[in-house]
């Protein structure tokens, strides 16, 4: 009985790993073009911006990146997001 139980648990543990490695890796490639399509706005040719709206972007990114480690690392977190230039 017991055997079947830590079977039971062995195989639910390796389903939520295999889970979260095909989800982990799908949106992770879904947030590096993301990040790949806001650097064409780096053409100067097409767009009009300055510094501080490149650092502000920088920093909402970076924002968030630090707000995922930390949910990484505990429970909880901000979901919502926020991001004006102006």
């Amino acid at each position: 009985m017991l055997d079947q139980t830590n079977k039971e648990a062995s195989t639910a543990k390796a389903a939520k790993r295999q889970k979260f490695v095909e989800l982990a890796e799908s949106r992770t490639v879904n947030a590096i073009k993301a990040i790949r399509i806001i650097g064409k706005l780096g053409n100067k040719n097409a767009y009009q911006f300055d510094d501080s709206d490149v650092q502000k972007i920088v920093r909402a990114l970076n924002k968030e990146v630090d707000a995922l480690k930390a949910r990484m690392s505990s429970t909880g977190g901000k979901e919502s997001v926020d991001f004006k230039l102006d």
